[in-house]
């Protein structure tokens, strides 16, 4: 970095407060240039000295983080990294956040351990890194909906016409920043009888299962978050459980998710990398591998081992990108044999499925 990244850091918790500035301290490319205690407080901090992305509470007194995000993406669309509680309503306040334009979402800190320390230590930091990548041009939120918790159990598709059958190809998906907007926008104009599709999208464990229940309401698609063993069918989508690595299995004639634990692979859990890789080892005319939005190389070697084995492999474009870190990383490995925009993959996956 060639510059600091200027961050403020918003909660009403002193120790969550002193955790996250110490964190962001030891990172020699960012700086801590406030805190504040409330949304109001924070705003007489911006208007003192303009930061570059903002680390945000959604549960905060004097006014909720979620009514301040959206004023804040109207006024002043400064990249926001949302930190939010895991109870069962956070998750799906975080996910509204991102709708929103939140850049990304992590948990609260939960540091019983060094290696807790340690990966959430690299989770904020990356996460303020591509915060401060985003270009604010390209912030669109959505405008606040006071029904959309209420929606979120309505599912508004129709069953697909051919049931629930085996999926014999497979299209994966792979994003990190920018990624929930461009797969929910994929996703709501994609026919519901494609092959099963599995994303991989960088985010913590307690909102994926939320992520995949709003993206459910949303499509003709079935989307649900992946289980272990789960079969794949057509016109699924199961999105990967932000706890585990997905891989691509098949038993007894049939493909399934399997979820793992372990170390993070590129500095994420899940990892793109992890899921490519483990479907190269089937035959490369039934897989398709799309790679989205995100800062750093996760999927690019994964994406060139499955280009190799005969998969077709498609890459977002830098125009249409929040961040054009992956992509950009797969097409210097010649590992895209396609590369557009997401509605040039709307109509090329609509159109190459039959």
């Amino acid at each position: 970095m060639s510059k600091k990244i200027k961050v403020l850091v918003v909660d009403d918790s002193a120790s969550v407060l002193n955790i996250l500035t110490q964190i962001l301290g030891n990172d020699t490319d960012i700086e801590v240039i406030g805190v504040a205690h409330d949304p109001y407080e924070a705003v007489a901090k911006i208007a003192e000295n303009l930061p570059d992305v903002i680390t945000l509470d959604i549960e905060m007194p004097r006014m909720d983080g979620l009514t301040f995000l959206s004023k804040l993406m109207r006024q002043h669309p400064i990249p926001v990294v949302v930190i939010s509680s895991v109870a069962a309503e956070g998750s799906y306040k975080g996910i509204r956040a991102l709708k929103l334009g939140a850049s990304e979402i992590i948990t609260k800190p939960k540091l019983a351990s060094q290696e807790q320390l340690d990966e959430y230590s690299i989770r904020i930091t990356d996460a303020i890194k591509a915060a401060a990548l985003t270009e604010k041009i390209r912030l669109k939120p959505a405008k606040a909906d006071e029904n959309d918790e209420m929606n979120l159990t309505e599912k508004v598709s129709v069953p697909s016409p051919f049931g629930h059958l085996y999926s014999e190809k497979i299209i994966l998906i792979g994003a990190s920043t920018g990624g929930t907007e461009v797969i929910s926008r994929v996703l709501k104009n994609l026919r519901n009888d494609l092959p099963g599709i599995l994303i991989v999208q960088h985010m913590p464990g307690e909102f994926t299962g939320a992520f995949a229940n709003r993206l459910n309401t949303e499509c003709r698609l079935n989307v649900k978050e992946a289980e272990d063993g789960d079969v794949i069918q057509q016109g699924f989508v199961y999105i990967a459980n932000g706890f585990n690595h997905l891989q691509l299995i098949k038993e007894n004639g049939q493909f399934k998710c399997k979820l793992e634990s372990g170390p993070l692979v590129n500095r994420h859990r899940p990892s793109i990398d992890v899921l490519f890789h483990s479907a190269t080892k089937f035959n490369g005319n039934n897989i398709t591998a799309i790679l989205l939005t995100g800062m750093g190389a996760d999927g690019a070697r994964g994406m060139l081992e499955l280009s190799e084995n005969g998969a077709m492999t498609f890459a977002q474009d830098e125009k249409s990108a929040v961040i054009f870190g992956m992509p950009r990383e797969a097409i210097k490995l010649n590992a895209a044999k396609m590369i557009g925009n997401p509605d040039e993959l709307i109509n090329w996956l609509n159109t190459t499925f039959h």
